[in-house]
């Protein structure tokens, strides 16, 4: 399971007030995705733009990591 963490939200740019109220929005948990990510599918299941920008960042972090971290 990808898990998308705070810090490929903000390589894309976006800021916390932003990014909290649109995680209010689609009724999603600001505060575990602060401290723990939140899946991947959570994300995409809003169907939303940023959410797939976001994952696709998440998922090139884990290809680097692979690449990077043989």
């Amino acid at each position: 399971m990808l898990i998308v963490l705070h810090a490929d939200l903000r390589a894309l740019g976006y800021c916390n007030r932003g990014a909290r109220d649109w995680f209010s929005r689609h009724h999603l948990d600001w505060s575990a995705f602060i401290h723990r990510g939140i899946a991947a599918e959570q994300l995409l299941a809003t169907g939303d733009t940023m959410a797939k920008e976001v994952v696709a960042v998440a998922e090139r972090r884990i290809e680097a990591g692979r690449i990077h971290g043989r």
